[in-house]
C-alpha cells in the first residue's frame, strides 16, 4: 500500500531588500534634546560655580592635597555637574571638590602673573527647581565614591524622602539607590544615631531599616553588641531570614520600656513624696509592712490607699508592670488591723527563692516580649500568597478536632486579632461587648474566600491560640496543642525565643528516646 508523498512547505525566496533589512542592525534610539544637553561639556569660570543646596556631601567637602596638586598640573580633567541659579552663578551638585580645587590653582596662578584654567562643566538646566532628582544625582555620583561619609549618605536619603515629590517618582528614587522605599521612610530614624554608631552599622552591613532600629534602642546597654551579633546568627544561617534580629531588637524595646515605666513610676512617687520600699531586707531584719489589701480600720473597714494616703506609713512597692502597690510600713504602729485570713508575713527570702523569683520575672517577661515578634511573624503568613501545607494542616486540625482553647475563644467571639492577622478592620471596632456583629467576616469570607479561605481559617486558629498563651506566665505550663502551634510556626521559619524554646522542650523528643528508636530500629 502506498501513500502520497508529503506536499513540502514552500518558504519564500527573500528578496535583496528583505534580506538586507534582516541584516541591518537596529538602529540606536535618537536621544532627546534635553538628554542632548547633558552630554554637552562647555568651559565655565570657576568663580561662577558654588556648592548647590542639594549637593549630598557635607563633610569633607574641602579637596585634599593630592587632588589640589593634580589640578594645579593639569587641570580639571572629570567635567563636574551644575545647574544654573538666580543669581547667575552655578551650583555644582556633582564635582564640587574638583572646582573648589581648580579656583585655589587660579588663585595661585593669577598671584604668580599666570593665566588661570577655566573647568569643564555639563550644565543642567533641566534641573533647575528639580531639588529631588539634583539631590538623587548628587548622591549616586557620591554614594559610589568610598570617600563619602556614612553620615552624609544617611542624611541625603532622609532628604530625599522628606521632598514633596509624587509616590512614582519616591519609587524610582529608591530603584536607583537599589533600597527598599521603607528604607526611604527609614532613614529620618537612623539619621539619629551618631558618627560612630553608623561607621559601627555601615561596616556590620547594617541596612537603613535596621539603624533605624538600632537608633530606636541606642540607649539601651550594650544595644549595638546585641543586634550585631544576632546580625551575624542571621547572616550564618542557611535561610537567612531576620529571626535572630527581630527576637534581639523585641528584648532591647523592652528593655527599654521597662527603663521609661520604672522611672515615670519613681518619678510619681517622688513627686506625691511617697517612700518606696525596698523588694528585699537584709537577713534577719524584720519587715513589718503589709499591703493595704491585708489591712482594715478599727472599725473593720478596708483601708483604700486615698483615705490611707494621710498615714505616716503609706508607701509602695513596684509590681512586675511598675505599677504602685500601696503598703504600710508597720500597722502597728499606726493603728491598722491585720484582717481574718490574712497570709502571714513572710520573713526575708532565702538566696534560692531570690533566684527563683527572678528567673520567674524575667521568664515572664521574656514571654510577654516574644508574643509581639511571634504575631509578627503570624501577620505575614496570612499576608502570604499561598498558605504552608503544614499551617494549613494545623488549622484543620484544629477546626475538625478542637482543642478546649479553641472552643473556648470561639465562645469568646473575638474579632480584633482575627483582623490585624488578615490586615482588615475590625468589624466590631466601634461596637460594645454587647452590640457585635452576628456574622463579622462573612462579606470577607464572600470577596476573598475561594483564593484565600485557608488564611482566614488560620488568622481565627493563630488568635484563638494567641489568646490562650497571653499570661506572662503561660510559658510555665503549655499543653501539647500549644506547644504543636510554637513548633509550627517554628518549621515555616519562625525563630522561637529561648522562653520558647523552655516551654516546648518537654515535648521534644529527648536523646534517650531518639536512641532507643534507633537500637529498636537496629
Amino acid at each position: 500500500m502506498s501513500t502520497a508523498p508529503q506536499a513540502k512547505k514552500s518558504t519564500p525566496t527573500p528578496t535583496k531588500a528583505t534580506s538586507a533589512a534582516a541584516r541591518k542592525p537596529a538602529q540606536p534610539q535618537e536621544p532627546s534634546a534635553v538628554e542632548e544637553t547633558h552630554d554637552q561639556i562647555v568651559r565655565l569660570d570657576p568663580t561662577l560655580i558654588v556648592r548647590d543646596a542639594y549637593n549630598a556631601r557635607t563633610i569633607d567637602t574641602e579637596p585634599d592635597g593630592d587632588l589640589k596638586a593634580s589640578v594645579a598640573e593639569l587641570g580639571v580633567q572629570d567635567p563636574v555637574h551644575v545647574r544654573p541659579l538666580e543669581n547667575g552663578t552655578y551650583g555644582a551638585f556633582k564635582g564640587w571638590r574638583r572646582a573648589q580645587a581648580q579656583q585655589a590653582a587660579n588663585a595661585t596662578a593669577e598671584a604668580d602673573g599666570r593665566p588661570s584654567r577655566k573647568i569643564p562643566a555639563i550644565v543642567r538646566a533641566d534641573l533647575v527647581g528639580n531639588d529631588a532628582m539634583t539631590h538623587l544625582l548628587s548622591l549616586i555620583e557620591n554614594d559610589h565614591r568610598e570617600q563619602m561619609h556614612d553620615r552624609d549618605r544617611v542624611k541625603a536619603i532622609e532628604t530625599l524622602a522628606l521632598i514633596d515629590v509624587s509616590e512614582e517618582q519616591r519609587a524610582k528614587m529608591a530603584r536607583a539607590l537599589k533600597i527598599k522605599r521603607a528604607e526611604l521612610r527609614a532613614a529620618r530614624e537612623a539619621a539619629r544615631l551618631d558618627d560612630a554608631q553608623l561607621h559601627r552599622a555601615s561596616v556590620q552591613g547594617f541596612d537603613l531599616m535596621q539603624m533605624a532600629e538600632m537608633a530606636d534602642v541606642s540607649d539601651v546597654s550594650r544595644a549595638a553588641q546585641v543586634l550585631e551579633e544576632a546580625h551575624a546568627k542571621d547572616a550564618a544561617e542557611e535561610g537567612g531570614g531576620r529571626g535572630h534580629w527581630d527576637q534581639a531588637l523585641a528584648r532591647l524595646r523592652q528593655t527599654k520600656a521597662d527603663t521609661e515605666a520604672r522611672q515615670a513610676a519613681l518619678d510619681a512617687l517622688e513627686k506625691a513624696d511617697i517612700p518606696l520600699l525596698p523588694d528585699y531586707f537584709p537577713w534577719g531584719t524584720k519587715d513589718t509592712s503589709r499591703p493595704l489589701t491585708d489591712l482594715r480600720t478599727p472599725l473593720g473597714a478596708p483601708v483604700t490607699a486615698d483615705k490611707h494616703a494621710y498615714c505616716s506609713g503609706h508607701t509602695a512597692r513596684l509590681d512586675e508592670e511598675f505599677q504602685p502597690v500601696w503598703y504600710c510600713s508597720d500597722p502597728a504602729q499606726y493603728g491598722h488591723k491585720v484582717r481574718p485570713g490574712a497570709k502571714p508575713t513572710k520573713q526575708s527570702m532565702t538566696e534560692k527563692e531570690k533566684e527563683a523569683r527572678a528567673r520567674t520575672i524575667a521568664g515572664n517577661k521574656a514571654w510577654k516580649t516574644a508574643r509581639t515578634v511571634r504575631e509578627d511573624f503570624v501577620r505575614r503568613l496570612c499576608k502570604g500568597k499561598s498558605l504552608p501545607e503544614a499551617v494549613r494542616q494545623l488549622a484543620l486540625r484544629t477546626v475538625m478536632s478542637p482543642p478546649y482553647l479553641y472552643a473556648k475563644w470561639c465562645e469568646k467571639g473575638g474579632t480584633e486579632a482575627v483582623a490585624q492577622f488578615l490586615g482588615v478592620p475590625d468589624p466590631n471596632a466601634e461596637g460594645s461587648r454587647y452590640s457585635r456583629e452576628g456574622d463579622p467576616f462573612d462579606d470577607l469570607v464572600s470577596r476573598q474566600g475561594k483564593a484565600r479561605g485557608w488564611h482566614q481559617v488560620f488568622a481565627q486558629v493563630a488568635a484563638a491560640f494567641e489568646y490562650s498563651m497571653r499570661e506572662p506566665k503561660a510559658w510555665q505550663g503549655l499543653d501539647r496543642h500549644q506547644a504543636a502551634y510554637l513548633l509550627c510556626l517554628k518549621a515555616e521559619g519562625y525563630r522561637l525565643s529561648d522562653v520558647e524554646e523552655l516551654a516546648v522542650a518537654k515535648y521534644l523528643p529527648q536523646p534517650a528516646d531518639e536512641d532507643q528508636a534507633v537500637d529498636q530500629a537496629a
